[in-house]
C-alpha cells in the first residue's frame, strides 16, 4: 500500500492573545493522496483555512504554537526551517488564497509575479521564465496571454484574478495545490468555469487538492473525500459519497439539511442549524456541538456533556464520525429508528447545492 502524498495527524494550533488562548485546530488528522481531492467544509471560525495556513507555515510564530504533525512526502512540515518551507512553497506545495485582489500585489503585473515565483524555484532565465508564465496564462484560460501578462491585477476581473493566482499556484507543478475558497466571490458561471479548470490540469499534473469551502455542492460535485470540521476538530471524515449520502455526524446532516433544493417549495424556509459557533477561548465541555444538537444523550454524566468524542469508524471504506451516538452510546438517547427515520429528511447536497 503506497503511502498518502500528505499526512496530518493530530495537529494542534493555539494562538496566544490578550483573552487568552484560542485553540483553533485541536488534534486534527487526515491524509490527501495524490491526484486526489480532499474537501473541507464547516463553518467561519471551525479552524478549516487555519489548518491550511500551518502546513505552508504563514502563522507568526511569535505567538503560535503548533504541535503534530504533517508530513509531505517524506518531509516533516511541522516545526520546519523557513528555509525549508521557502524551498516548498510553490515548489512542491502551492495555495490559492480566497481573494486574489489582495493576495496578488498591486505594484508589479501579474506576469512579473509569476516570473519571480518560477525563477525563484528553478534558476530559469528571465525570458524563459517570462514564456512559461505567458504559457500558463493560457492553459488556465486567460486570453491574450502575452499581452495580459505586462497588465496588474487591478485590470483583472475578479474570475481572471482567480485564474491567474492559479497559473502562478501551478507554474512549478507542485504535488499538492491547496485552494482556499476559490470561488466564493465569483458568479455561478465564473465558479463553474474555476472548479472545471482545477479538474483539467489535476488530471494533466496528477497534483493532488485540499479544497475548503462552506459549499456543500461544490464537494460533491469534485471532492473524493470529505473533512467536516467543527471548533477546530474533524467531526467526520470519508469518501465524498458515503459523508453526503449517509451522513453520521448531527453537524454534518444540519449543514446538509441548510441546503436548498430545486425541488423545495418556493416558500418553504430555509434551515440553518440552529445556535452558533462556540468561542474557541473557552469551547465547551464534551463535545463541542452538543449545545447545537437536539439528538444530545439525556442524563447525568452525558458522555455529550462531559466528554469529547473521538473519530470511529462508522462502516467501511474508512468513513469516520466523532460522535457519542455513533461510538454505541445512543442507547440512553435517540434510537436507531428514530436516527434513520431522521437520515431519511437529510436532502441531497448534489440536487440543489451547485448552481448549473
Amino acid at each position: 500500500m503506497t503511502s498518502p502524498l500528505l499526512a496530518v495527524r493530530d495537529l494542534r494550533v493555539r494562538f496566544a492573545t490578550e483573552g487568552g488562548v484560542v485553540k483553533a485546530v485541536d488534534g486534527v488528522s487526515f491524509d490527501v493522496e495524490r491526484g486526489r481531492t480532499l474537501g473541507i467544509v464547516g463553518e467561519s471560525g471551525s479552524g478549516k483555512s487555519v489548518t491550511n495556513l500551518t502546513l505552508l507555515g504563514l502563522h507568526n510564530p511569535a505567538r503560535t504554537t503548533v504541535e503534530g504533525s504533517a508530513v509531505l512526502d517524506g518531509t516533516e512540515l511541522v516545526g520546519a526551517s523557513e528555509r525549508t518551507l521557502r524551498d516548498l512553497r510553490g515548489q512542491r506545495v502551492s495555495m490559492v488564497f480566497q481573494d486574489p485582489l489582495t493576495a496578488l500585489s498591486p505594484y508589479y503585473t501579474v506576469g512579473a509575479q509569476i516570473v519571480e515565483t518560477y525563477r525563484r524555484h528553478t534558476g530559469a532565465g528571465r525570458r524563459e521564465a517570462l514564456d512559461r508564465a505567458i504559457e500558463m496564462l493560457d492553459r488556465v484560460g486567460i486570453p491574450q496571454a502575452a499581452r495580459r501578462a505586462r497588465e496588474y491585477p487591478h485590470l483583472f476581473s475578479g474570475g481572471m484574478r482567480q485564474r491567474a493566482m492559479i497559473a502562478m499556484a501551478l507554474v512549478c507543478e507542485p504535488d499538492l495545490l491547496i485552494a482556499d475558497e476559490p470561488t466564493t466571490a465569483l458568479d455561478v458561471t465564473v465558479q463553474a468555469q474555476i472548479l472545471d479548470l482545477l479538474g483539467e490540469l489535476q488530471a494533466q499534473l496528477g497534483t493532488a487538492i485540499i479544497l475548503v469551502t462552506h459549499d456543500l455542492g461544490v464537494v460533491a460535485d469534485v471532492a473524493d473525500e470529505v473533512l467536516v470540521m467543527y471548533a477546530g476538530r474533524a467531526v467526520e471524515l470519508g469518501p465524498a459519497t458515503r459523508v453526503l449520502e449517509t451522513p453520521k455526524h448531527p453537524y454534518t446532516r444540519g449543514l446538509l439539511a441548510s441546503v436548498p433544493r430545486l425541488s423545495d417549495p418556493l416558500d418553504r424556509p430555509l434551515r440553518p442549524v440552529p445556535g452558533a459557533p462556540p468561542s474557541l477561548l473557552a469551547p465547551p465541555p464534551g463535545c463541542a456541538f452538543h449545545p447545537r444538537c437536539d439528538q444530545v444523550i439525556a442524563g447525568p454524566g452525558s458522555p455529550c456533556r462531559t466528554r469529547a468524542p473521538v473519530l470511529v469508524g462508522v462502516g467501511d471504506s474508512g468513513h469516520e464520525a466523532a460522535c457519542h451516538l455513533e461510538a454505541g452510546a445512543g442507547a440512553a438517547g435517540v434510537g436507531s429508528a428514530e436516527r434513520e427515520r431522521e437520515r431519511a429528511q437529510v436532502p441531497d447536497a448534489r440536487e440543489g447545492g451547485k448552481n448549473p
